[in-house]
Protein backbone atom coordinates (compact mmCIF):
# COMPACT_ATOMS: atom_id res chain seq x y z
CA UNK A 1 0.00 0.00 0.00
CA UNK A 2 2.86 2.37 0.74
CA UNK A 3 4.37 1.92 -2.73
CA UNK A 4 0.99 2.36 -4.36
CA UNK A 5 0.46 5.64 -2.50
CA UNK A 6 3.82 6.96 -3.68
CA UNK A 7 3.10 5.92 -7.28
CA UNK A 8 -0.20 7.81 -7.25
CA UNK A 9 1.57 10.87 -5.86
CA UNK A 10 4.39 10.84 -8.44
CA UNK A 11 2.09 10.38 -11.45
CA UNK A 12 1.35 14.11 -11.35
CA UNK A 13 5.03 14.98 -11.86
CA UNK A 14 7.34 14.65 -14.86
CA UNK A 15 10.25 12.88 -13.18
CA UNK A 16 12.68 10.03 -13.77
CA UNK A 17 13.13 7.40 -11.06
CA UNK A 18 16.68 6.10 -10.72
CA UNK A 19 17.71 3.19 -8.52
CA UNK A 20 20.35 3.97 -5.88
CA UNK A 21 21.90 0.85 -4.30
CA UNK A 22 21.80 0.61 -0.54
CA UNK A 23 25.57 0.15 -0.28
CA UNK A 24 26.14 3.45 -2.11
CA UNK A 25 23.56 5.30 -0.02
CA UNK A 26 25.89 6.42 2.76
CA UNK A 27 23.93 8.17 5.46
CA UNK A 28 25.48 11.43 6.61
CA UNK A 29 26.98 11.35 10.11
CA UNK A 30 25.20 13.95 12.19
CA UNK A 31 28.17 14.51 14.48
CA UNK A 32 30.61 15.18 11.65
CA UNK A 33 28.21 17.68 10.05
CA UNK A 34 27.90 19.84 13.15
CA UNK A 35 29.87 23.06 12.73
CA UNK A 36 30.80 23.47 16.43
CA UNK A 37 32.60 20.11 16.34
CA UNK A 38 35.07 21.10 13.57
CA UNK A 39 37.20 23.45 15.72
CA UNK A 40 37.47 20.74 18.38
CA UNK A 41 38.72 18.21 15.80
CA UNK A 42 41.24 20.73 14.50
CA UNK A 43 42.48 21.39 18.03
CA UNK A 44 42.93 17.65 18.62
CA UNK A 45 45.04 17.32 15.46
CA UNK A 46 47.15 20.31 16.41
CA UNK A 47 47.46 19.04 19.97
CA UNK A 48 49.59 16.11 18.82
CA UNK A 49 52.32 18.42 17.52
CA UNK A 50 52.24 20.38 20.74
CA UNK A 51 52.89 17.24 22.79
CA UNK A 52 56.01 16.25 20.87
CA UNK A 53 59.07 16.45 23.09
CA UNK A 54 62.60 16.69 21.64
CA UNK A 55 65.34 14.89 23.54
CA UNK A 56 69.11 14.81 23.53
CA UNK A 57 69.21 12.16 20.80
CA UNK A 58 67.44 14.62 18.45
CA UNK A 59 64.38 12.37 18.32
CA UNK A 60 60.83 13.56 18.99
CA UNK A 61 58.80 11.66 21.60
CA UNK A 62 55.04 11.55 22.12
CA UNK A 63 53.90 10.53 25.63
CA UNK A 64 57.21 8.77 26.21
CA UNK A 65 57.17 6.95 22.86
CA UNK A 66 59.32 7.64 19.81
CA UNK A 67 57.37 9.56 17.17
CA UNK A 68 57.84 8.17 13.65
CA UNK A 69 57.43 10.79 10.89
CA UNK A 70 55.32 10.20 7.81
CA UNK A 71 57.94 8.18 5.96
CA UNK A 72 56.75 5.01 4.27
CA UNK A 73 60.24 3.53 4.12
CA UNK A 74 60.98 4.16 7.79
CA UNK A 75 57.67 2.75 9.02
CA UNK A 76 58.03 -0.29 6.77
CA UNK A 77 61.55 -0.84 8.08
CA UNK A 78 60.29 -0.86 11.67
CA UNK A 79 57.47 -3.25 10.76
CA UNK A 80 59.90 -5.55 8.96
CA UNK A 81 62.14 -5.74 12.01
CA UNK A 82 59.20 -6.39 14.34
CA UNK A 83 57.60 -8.98 12.06
CA UNK A 84 60.13 -10.78 9.86
CA UNK A 85 63.28 -10.91 11.97
CA UNK A 86 64.54 -14.00 13.78
CA UNK A 87 63.56 -12.44 17.11
CA UNK A 88 59.89 -11.92 16.22
CA UNK A 89 58.96 -14.66 13.66
CA UNK A 90 55.74 -13.30 12.15
CA UNK A 91 53.50 -12.34 15.09
CA UNK A 92 49.86 -11.44 14.52
CA UNK A 93 48.60 -7.89 14.10
CA UNK A 94 47.50 -7.50 17.74
CA UNK A 95 50.72 -8.93 19.19
CA UNK A 96 52.84 -6.84 16.86
CA UNK A 97 50.95 -3.66 17.77
CA UNK A 98 51.31 -4.32 21.49
CA UNK A 99 55.05 -4.91 21.03
CA UNK A 100 55.60 -1.69 19.07
CA UNK A 101 53.27 0.69 20.91
CA UNK A 102 55.50 0.70 23.99
CA UNK A 103 58.36 2.25 22.01
CA UNK A 104 56.92 3.86 18.85
CA UNK A 105 53.93 5.93 17.81
CA UNK A 106 52.51 7.48 14.67
CA UNK A 107 48.96 8.41 13.61
CA UNK A 108 46.96 5.38 12.44
CA UNK A 109 49.62 3.00 13.75
CA UNK A 110 47.27 0.10 14.58
CA UNK A 111 45.57 0.27 11.19
CA UNK A 112 48.90 0.33 9.34
CA UNK A 113 50.18 -2.68 11.27
CA UNK A 114 47.02 -4.67 10.54
CA UNK A 115 47.36 -3.83 6.84
CA UNK A 116 51.05 -4.81 6.88
CA UNK A 117 50.37 -8.21 8.48
CA UNK A 118 47.49 -8.83 6.08
CA UNK A 119 49.84 -8.33 3.12
CA UNK A 120 52.53 -10.65 4.49
CA UNK A 121 52.69 -13.56 2.05
CA UNK A 122 54.45 -15.87 4.50
CA UNK A 123 51.73 -15.39 7.13
CA UNK A 124 49.06 -16.05 4.53
CA UNK A 125 50.72 -19.34 3.60
CA UNK A 126 51.54 -20.78 7.01
CA UNK A 127 49.04 -19.37 9.53
CA UNK A 128 46.07 -21.53 10.49
CA UNK A 129 42.61 -20.06 9.99
CA UNK A 130 40.33 -19.97 13.03
CA UNK A 131 37.20 -19.09 11.08
CA UNK A 132 34.19 -20.81 9.63
CA UNK A 133 34.92 -22.71 6.39
CA UNK A 134 34.02 -20.82 3.24
CA UNK A 135 31.26 -21.76 0.84
CA UNK A 136 27.62 -22.41 1.65
CA UNK A 137 26.25 -25.93 1.24
CA UNK A 138 25.34 -26.76 -2.36
CA UNK A 139 22.99 -29.72 -2.61
CA UNK A 140 22.29 -31.97 -5.62
CA UNK A 141 19.02 -31.97 -7.46
CA UNK A 142 16.43 -34.52 -6.37
CA UNK A 143 15.99 -37.28 -9.02
CA UNK A 144 12.64 -37.43 -10.74
CA UNK A 145 12.55 -41.23 -11.18
CA UNK A 146 14.26 -44.41 -10.11
CA UNK A 147 17.84 -45.03 -11.30
CA UNK A 148 17.93 -41.61 -12.97
CA UNK A 149 21.41 -40.90 -11.61
CA UNK A 150 24.00 -43.64 -11.15
CA UNK A 151 27.67 -43.38 -10.27
CA UNK A 152 30.43 -45.27 -8.51
CA UNK A 153 32.96 -44.92 -5.75
CA UNK A 154 35.69 -47.08 -4.24
CA UNK A 155 36.43 -48.20 -0.69
CA UNK A 156 40.15 -48.90 -0.75
CA UNK A 157 42.99 -49.89 1.60
CA UNK A 158 40.99 -52.67 3.23
CA UNK A 159 42.79 -55.72 4.68
CA UNK A 160 43.57 -58.20 1.92
CA UNK A 161 41.32 -61.26 2.18
CA UNK A 162 42.39 -64.87 1.50
CA UNK A 163 40.72 -64.54 -1.91
CA UNK A 164 42.88 -61.48 -2.72
CA UNK A 165 40.31 -58.68 -2.32
CA UNK A 166 41.29 -55.34 -0.75
CA UNK A 167 38.74 -52.88 -2.22
CA UNK A 168 34.99 -52.44 -2.70
CA UNK A 169 33.38 -50.97 -5.79
CA UNK A 170 30.24 -49.15 -4.62
CA UNK A 171 27.48 -48.21 -7.06
CA UNK A 172 24.43 -46.05 -6.57
CA UNK A 173 25.58 -42.42 -6.46
CA UNK A 174 25.48 -39.78 -9.17
CA UNK A 175 27.89 -39.39 -12.09
CA UNK A 176 29.32 -35.90 -12.22
CA UNK A 177 32.53 -33.89 -12.24
CA UNK A 178 33.75 -32.55 -8.91
CA UNK A 179 36.39 -30.11 -7.75
CA UNK A 180 39.85 -31.29 -6.81
CA UNK A 181 40.67 -32.33 -3.23
CA UNK A 182 37.18 -31.64 -1.89
CA UNK A 183 35.50 -34.94 -0.98
CA UNK A 184 32.46 -33.06 0.38
CA UNK A 185 31.42 -32.51 -3.25
CA UNK A 186 30.27 -36.13 -3.26
CA UNK A 187 29.33 -36.12 0.40
CA UNK A 188 26.39 -38.47 -0.13
CA UNK A 189 28.73 -41.20 -1.33
CA UNK A 190 31.24 -40.55 1.45
CA UNK A 191 28.50 -40.82 4.07
CA UNK A 192 27.27 -44.10 2.60
CA UNK A 193 30.81 -45.48 2.55
CA UNK A 194 31.21 -44.52 6.21
CA UNK A 195 28.11 -46.54 7.10
CA UNK A 196 29.31 -49.54 5.09
CA UNK A 197 32.71 -49.44 6.79
CA UNK A 198 31.04 -49.38 10.22
CA UNK A 199 28.92 -52.39 9.27
CA UNK A 200 32.02 -54.23 8.02
CA UNK A 201 33.80 -53.61 11.32
CA UNK A 202 30.82 -54.90 13.28
CA UNK A 203 30.58 -58.08 11.21
CA UNK A 204 34.29 -58.84 11.51
CA UNK A 205 34.19 -58.33 15.30
CA UNK A 206 30.97 -60.29 15.94
CA UNK A 207 31.14 -63.06 13.34
CA UNK A 208 34.85 -63.28 12.48
CA UNK A 209 36.25 -64.32 9.12
CA UNK A 210 37.24 -62.03 6.26
CA UNK A 211 35.17 -58.99 5.43
CA UNK A 212 34.34 -60.02 1.86
CA UNK A 213 32.21 -62.95 3.07
CA UNK A 214 29.89 -60.51 4.87
CA UNK A 215 29.28 -58.16 1.92
CA UNK A 216 26.04 -59.81 0.65
CA UNK A 217 24.36 -59.60 4.06
CA UNK A 218 25.64 -56.05 4.59
CA UNK A 219 24.10 -55.02 1.27
CA UNK A 220 20.82 -56.66 2.26
CA UNK A 221 20.81 -55.04 5.70
CA UNK A 222 21.59 -51.58 4.33
CA UNK A 223 18.91 -51.67 1.63
CA UNK A 224 16.29 -53.13 3.99
CA UNK A 225 16.84 -50.72 6.89
CA UNK A 226 14.98 -47.49 7.59
CA UNK A 227 16.46 -44.28 6.11
CA UNK A 228 15.52 -41.00 7.75
CA UNK A 229 15.72 -38.91 4.58
CA UNK A 230 13.09 -40.95 2.69
CA UNK A 231 11.36 -42.29 5.85
CA UNK A 232 11.42 -45.86 4.55
CA UNK A 233 13.87 -48.52 3.41
CA UNK A 234 15.55 -48.21 -0.03
CA UNK A 235 14.11 -51.61 -0.99
CA UNK A 236 10.61 -50.40 -0.17
CA UNK A 237 11.16 -47.17 -2.10
CA UNK A 238 12.25 -49.15 -5.18
CA UNK A 239 9.74 -52.04 -5.17
CA UNK A 240 6.88 -50.60 -3.15
CA UNK A 241 7.07 -53.18 -0.35
CA UNK A 242 9.45 -54.33 2.34
CA UNK A 243 11.74 -57.27 1.80
CA UNK A 244 11.20 -60.42 3.83
CA UNK A 245 13.60 -60.92 6.71
CA UNK A 246 13.66 -63.10 9.84
CA UNK A 247 12.28 -60.14 11.80
CA UNK A 248 9.24 -59.48 9.58
CA UNK A 249 8.59 -62.60 7.52
CA UNK A 250 4.80 -62.92 7.80
CA UNK A 251 4.00 -59.21 7.59
CA UNK A 252 5.22 -58.87 4.01
CA UNK A 253 2.88 -60.06 1.29
CA UNK A 254 2.91 -60.02 -2.49
CA UNK A 255 1.39 -56.95 -4.06
CA UNK A 256 -1.90 -57.60 -5.85
CA UNK A 257 -1.91 -54.27 -7.70
CA UNK A 258 -1.25 -54.58 -11.44
CA UNK A 259 -1.63 -52.52 -14.61
CA UNK A 260 -2.43 -48.79 -14.46
CA UNK A 261 -3.10 -48.99 -10.73
CA UNK A 262 0.48 -50.16 -10.13
CA UNK A 263 1.87 -47.26 -12.19
CA UNK A 264 -0.29 -44.75 -10.31
CA UNK A 265 0.70 -46.19 -6.93
CA UNK A 266 4.39 -46.11 -7.85
CA UNK A 267 4.12 -42.51 -9.08
CA UNK A 268 2.39 -41.44 -5.87
CA UNK A 269 5.08 -43.08 -3.73
CA UNK A 270 7.86 -41.40 -5.71
CA UNK A 271 6.15 -38.03 -5.25
CA UNK A 272 5.96 -38.61 -1.50
CA UNK A 273 9.62 -39.65 -1.36
CA UNK A 274 10.63 -36.54 -3.34
CA UNK A 275 8.83 -34.30 -0.86
CA UNK A 276 10.54 -36.10 2.04
CA UNK A 277 13.93 -35.70 0.38
CA UNK A 278 13.31 -32.00 -0.16
CA UNK A 279 12.38 -31.50 3.49
CA UNK A 280 15.49 -33.39 4.63
CA UNK A 281 17.67 -31.44 2.20
CA UNK A 282 16.35 -28.06 3.39
CA UNK A 283 16.79 -29.09 7.01
CA UNK A 284 20.38 -30.18 6.41
CA UNK A 285 21.23 -26.96 4.56
CA UNK A 286 19.87 -24.79 7.36
CA UNK A 287 22.06 -26.61 9.88
CA UNK A 288 25.17 -26.71 7.68
CA UNK A 289 25.11 -23.03 6.70
CA UNK A 290 25.23 -22.01 10.35
CA UNK A 291 28.82 -23.26 10.46
CA UNK A 292 29.87 -21.78 7.11
CA UNK A 293 30.41 -18.35 5.65
CA UNK A 294 29.74 -17.13 2.10
CA UNK A 295 32.79 -16.17 0.07
CA UNK A 296 33.00 -14.98 -3.52
CA UNK A 297 35.85 -13.97 -5.82
CA UNK A 298 35.94 -12.10 -9.10
CA UNK A 299 37.69 -13.11 -12.31
CA UNK A 300 41.20 -11.70 -12.15
CA UNK A 301 41.54 -11.86 -8.36
CA UNK A 302 44.71 -13.37 -6.91
CA UNK A 303 44.16 -16.19 -4.43
CA UNK A 304 46.20 -18.66 -2.43
CA UNK A 305 45.55 -22.40 -2.77
CA UNK A 306 45.25 -24.59 0.32
CA UNK A 307 47.40 -27.71 0.01
CA UNK A 308 48.27 -28.71 3.56
CA UNK A 309 45.22 -30.98 4.11
CA UNK A 310 46.25 -33.00 1.07
CA UNK A 311 49.82 -33.44 2.41
CA UNK A 312 51.10 -32.98 -1.11
CA UNK A 313 53.65 -30.18 -0.96
CA UNK A 314 57.37 -30.40 -0.33
CA UNK A 315 58.89 -26.94 0.12
CA UNK A 316 62.45 -26.06 1.16
CA UNK A 317 63.05 -29.72 1.96
CA UNK A 318 60.30 -29.76 4.60
CA UNK A 319 57.11 -31.80 4.55
CA UNK A 320 54.32 -32.93 6.79
CA UNK A 321 53.66 -30.47 9.61
CA UNK A 322 56.35 -28.05 8.38
CA UNK A 323 54.90 -27.75 4.89
CA UNK A 324 53.06 -24.50 4.03
CA UNK A 325 49.29 -24.49 4.28
CA UNK A 326 48.90 -22.44 1.09
CA UNK A 327 50.80 -21.94 -2.16
CA UNK A 328 50.42 -19.24 -4.75
CA UNK A 329 49.17 -16.68 -5.47
CA UNK A 330 47.28 -17.71 -8.61
CA UNK A 331 44.93 -15.75 -10.83
CA UNK A 332 41.27 -16.73 -11.14
CA UNK A 333 40.36 -17.42 -14.76
CA UNK A 334 36.73 -18.49 -14.51
CA UNK A 335 33.95 -19.13 -12.04
CA UNK A 336 32.62 -22.69 -12.25
CA UNK A 337 29.24 -22.88 -10.55
CA UNK A 338 28.38 -21.04 -7.34
CA UNK A 339 31.32 -22.26 -5.19
CA UNK A 340 34.12 -23.37 -7.56
CA UNK A 341 36.80 -21.46 -9.46
CA UNK A 342 39.29 -22.24 -12.21
CA UNK A 343 42.84 -21.05 -11.52
CA UNK A 344 45.73 -20.15 -13.80
CA UNK A 345 48.35 -22.65 -12.67
CA UNK A 346 51.98 -22.52 -13.84
CA UNK A 347 53.57 -25.18 -15.99
CA UNK A 348 55.24 -26.66 -12.90
CA UNK A 349 51.77 -27.57 -11.56
CA UNK A 350 50.30 -28.84 -14.82
CA UNK A 351 49.65 -32.26 -13.26
CA UNK A 352 47.12 -30.75 -10.82
CA UNK A 353 43.45 -30.24 -11.74
CA UNK A 354 42.86 -26.48 -12.08
CA UNK A 355 39.32 -26.25 -10.59
CA UNK A 356 38.97 -25.86 -6.81
CA UNK A 357 36.26 -25.37 -4.23
CA UNK A 358 36.10 -21.96 -2.58
CA UNK A 359 36.97 -23.50 0.82
CA UNK A 360 40.45 -24.27 -0.57
CA UNK A 361 41.06 -20.66 -1.63
CA UNK A 362 42.00 -17.49 0.24
CA UNK A 363 42.26 -13.91 -0.99
CA UNK A 364 45.86 -12.80 -1.48
CA UNK A 365 46.47 -9.27 -0.22
CA UNK A 366 50.20 -9.23 -0.94
CA UNK A 367 51.66 -6.82 -3.46
CA UNK A 368 51.59 -7.82 -7.13
CA UNK A 369 55.36 -7.63 -7.47
CA UNK A 370 55.87 -10.66 -5.20
CA UNK A 371 57.41 -13.51 -7.19
CA UNK A 372 56.92 -17.13 -6.12
CA UNK A 373 59.83 -19.57 -6.68
CA UNK A 374 57.84 -22.45 -8.15
CA UNK A 375 60.98 -24.52 -8.54
CA UNK A 376 60.84 -25.05 -4.75
CA UNK A 377 57.39 -26.64 -4.98
CA UNK A 378 57.06 -30.33 -5.80
CA UNK A 379 53.61 -31.90 -5.98
CA UNK A 380 52.97 -35.56 -6.73
CA UNK A 381 50.25 -36.54 -9.19
CA UNK A 382 48.00 -37.80 -6.39
CA UNK A 383 48.82 -34.83 -4.09
CA UNK A 384 50.46 -37.13 -1.51
CA UNK A 385 53.94 -37.62 -0.19
CA UNK A 386 55.94 -40.66 -1.21
CA UNK A 387 57.64 -41.93 1.92
CA UNK A 388 60.27 -44.58 1.25
CA UNK A 389 61.50 -47.17 3.76
CA UNK A 390 65.19 -47.01 4.64
CA UNK A 391 65.89 -50.25 6.48
CA UNK A 392 64.43 -53.12 8.48
CA UNK A 393 65.07 -52.61 12.18
CA UNK A 394 63.53 -55.73 13.72
CA UNK A 395 61.44 -58.85 13.02
CA UNK A 396 58.43 -60.19 14.89
CA UNK A 397 55.22 -62.24 14.77
CA UNK A 398 51.66 -60.99 15.00
CA UNK A 399 49.72 -63.65 16.90
CA UNK A 400 46.15 -64.31 15.82
CA UNK A 401 43.73 -67.01 16.91
CA UNK A 402 44.69 -69.56 14.28
CA UNK A 403 47.87 -68.37 12.63
CA UNK A 404 50.96 -66.21 12.97
CA UNK A 405 51.82 -63.37 10.60
CA UNK A 406 55.49 -62.35 10.21
CA UNK A 407 55.96 -58.61 10.63
CA UNK A 408 58.95 -56.27 10.41
CA UNK A 409 59.78 -52.96 12.05
CA UNK A 410 60.49 -50.41 9.30
CA UNK A 411 62.34 -47.12 9.54
CA UNK A 412 60.91 -44.65 7.04
CA UNK A 413 62.74 -41.81 5.35
CA UNK A 414 62.57 -38.63 7.40
CA UNK A 415 61.09 -40.29 10.49
CA UNK A 416 62.62 -40.71 13.93
CA UNK A 417 62.70 -43.75 16.22
CA UNK A 418 59.40 -43.00 17.91
CA UNK A 419 57.65 -43.07 14.53
CA UNK A 420 58.85 -46.46 13.25
CA UNK A 421 56.03 -48.70 12.07
CA UNK A 422 55.36 -52.44 12.01
CA UNK A 423 54.40 -53.80 8.58
CA UNK A 424 53.61 -57.22 7.15
CA UNK A 425 56.77 -58.92 5.97
CA UNK A 426 55.25 -60.46 2.83
CA UNK A 427 53.89 -57.11 1.64
CA UNK A 428 57.18 -55.33 2.28
CA UNK A 429 59.12 -58.06 0.44
CA UNK A 430 56.80 -57.73 -2.53
CA UNK A 431 57.05 -53.93 -2.70
CA UNK A 432 60.60 -53.33 -1.42
CA UNK A 433 62.65 -56.50 -2.04
CA UNK A 434 65.96 -54.62 -1.80
CA UNK A 435 65.47 -54.21 1.95
CA UNK A 436 65.75 -57.98 2.47
CA UNK A 437 68.84 -58.65 0.37
CA UNK A 438 71.83 -59.72 2.43
CA UNK A 439 74.97 -57.78 1.46
CA UNK A 440 77.68 -60.03 0.11
CA UNK A 441 80.77 -60.46 2.23
CA UNK A 442 83.75 -58.78 0.61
Amino acid sequence: MRQRRWVELLTDYDCEIRYHPGKANVVADALSRKEPVKPICADLDCGVEGKLEPRTDWVLYFNGRMWIPKSEELRTLICDEAHKSRYSVHPGADKMYQDLRTSYWWPGMKKDIALYVGKCLTCSKVKAEHQKPSGLLQQPEIPQWKWEQISMDFITKLPRTPRGFDSIWALGTRVNLSTAYHPQTDGQSERTIQTLEDMLRSCVIDFGGSWDTHLPLIEFSYNNSYHTSIQCAPFEALYGRKCRSPVCWTEVGDSQVVGPELIQETTDKITIIQSRLKAARDRKKSYADRRRKPLEFQVGDRVLLKVSPCKGVVRFGKKGKLAPRYVGPFEILERIGPVAYKLKLPVELSNVHDTFHVSNLKKCLADHDVQIPFEDIQIQNNMQFIERPVEIMDHGLKKLKRNRIPIVKVRWEGKRGAEFTWEREDQMKLKYPHLFTVPSAS
